[in-house]
């Protein structure tokens, strides 16, 4: 017996404020990981064709965490409802492991530097990935078809807030605060453990803030617009059975998720270095003096950038997706991005990089946004928070990829220039942006069946 679904009320705009607002501390959290860890890794001794194998910590983690976190989130429902319960326990300790990864020269007597600093990366990562999944999750379960474009730009625009504030916070520290910026081999630089420290407040702070300032639909409710959930403790296999039957929307934008996320990664990871060897032509061993360290709060500025253009565009994403189609609106942002990172192969100074950073941002906003907005409309009910885990698959696979094979490319390929690394994240980016026209997007369809019934 088939059972017909009430359509959903909408939201106002501080209620989709609010439900969104913890992403700003959990990508501040992320900014300060992304700007620094290589940097961090390398001050505690690791080499650059090793620094990929280190980022496998947080493709790995999240390829295991996210299915599962969505898995028993669709399934659950206490007091603080459905989602929150596991963002709320991400966010306590993900602020303990920001707070640990700086201070690995504590624990140096028991294992080398740069191992203690894997292990604080990859607890970081796991308890990221706790607090990430649901929120994705609790947008669809809370907004129509009509509103997720508008919903996911929101959180889309707080996490680039959040992620400029985490990239650019320890170049503030050091250059407004009079914090030091330096330090020797195997100890992290003042200025970078204080923005830790204060990154660990705010990802606590704004993930309490959705906490007690939004609500989930209780399961009575839930019902009337998604169906009945599955409730039915069938194990972890389920994840396999539901891989197994994962729309046709998902199988494609998979593809469009490998390109973009194996770029992402190649960016995050060698950017660093890039900066260091290519604009200012210092040898590839260097990895602490002060040109360097330079290099490394460059690397957290022009990343501040990109996301306080993310940030921006977000906000124009409903209007130019209204105007253009979702599908179009995402491949254009691809596009300007993969142009933006070929770009720094180009760059004469430090300065050309802020250019490339802003096409990068517009590629990021719609990363961040339209591949959730697509995909949420072809979610069978009951199912967002497992296949919003699966589709976490096809980034983080990517990413272990591009670990996997990425430092020995840019040592015996590239002849240790890392900024061919970007090169080739640029070819993806742009691979990304042709294969997302051929994704089939039903969200879309319904939407202008409704506007031609009313």
């Amino acid at each position: 017996m088939s059972i017909s679904l009430q359509p959903k009320p909408k939201l106002t705009a501080p209620q989709i404020f609010n439900m969104s607002f913890g992403f700003l501390g959990i990508q501040f959290g992320f900014a300060l990981q992304n700007s620094n860890a290589s940097g961090i890794l390398r001050n505690y001794g690791a080499e650059v064709e090793h620094l990929s194998w280190f980022w496998l910590a947080a493709p790995l983690i999240g390829l295991i965490v996210q299915p599962i976190v969505g898995h028993y989130s669709d399934r659950t429902w206490n007091r603080l409802g459905r989602r929150r319960p596991y963002f709320l326990a991400g966010a306590i300790l993900s602020s303990s492991a920001l707070a640990l990864m700086p201070n690995a020269n504590i624990l140096g007597n028991i294992a080398p530097l740069v191992i203690i600093g894997a292990a604080f990366l990859m607890i970081m990562d796991a308890c990221f990935n706790l607090a990430m999944e649901p929120f994705r999750a609790l947008v669809a379960d809370n907004l129509p078809d009509s509103q997720r474009t508008k919903g996911f730009a929101v959180q889309t625009c707080l996490i680039g807030i959040g992620a400029v504030l985490g990239s650019a916070l320890p170049a503030i520290l050091s250059s407004n605060f009079n914090v030091n910026a330096e330090a020797p081999d195997g100890v992290v630089a003042e200025n970078v453990k204080y923005a830790f420290y204060i990154g660990a407040s705010v990802f606590v702070l704004s993930v309490l803030w959705t906490v007690i300032k939004t609500k989930e639909y209780p399961p009575e409710q839930y019902a009337k617009y998604h169906g009945v959930p599955e409730t039915k403790q069938e194990g972890l296999s389920t994840i396999f059975k539901d891989f197994a039957k994962m729309p046709r929307t998902m199988k494609q934008l998979g593809l469009v998720q490998f390109f973009s996320w194996f770029a992402l990664f190649g960016m995050w990871v060698f950017t660093t270095d890039t900066i260091a060897t290519h604009v200012f032509g210092l040898p590839i061993e260097d990895r602490s003096s002060p040109l360097y360290r330079e290099a490394q709060s460059w690397t957290g500025v022009i990343f501040a950038v990109y996301n306080g253009v993310s940030a921006v565009y977000a906000l124009l994403l409903p209007s130019i997706a209204k105007a253009i189609g979702r599908k179009q609106t995402h491949a254009i942002s691809l596009l300007i991005g993969g142009l933006g990172l070929i770009s720094i192969y180009f760059a004469p100074n430090k300065e050309f990089l802020i250019g490339s950073m802003v096409c990068v941002g517009i590629a990021w906003a719609s990363i961040l946004a339209m591949p959730y907005v697509i995909l949420s409309g072809s979610i069978p009910a009951g199912k967002m928070g497992i296949y919003m885990g699966i589709f976490n698959f096809f980034i983080t696979i990517p990413q272990i990829l591009n670990g996997i094979i990425g430092g020995p490319i840019v040592k015996h390929l590239y002849n240790n220039e890392p900024v061919y690394a970007l090169v080739l994240a640029g070819v993806f980016m742009l691979c990304a942006a042709i294969s997302v026209i051929y994704v089939y997007d039903p969200g879309a369809i319904r939407i202008k069946e409704e506007k031609t019934l009313s």
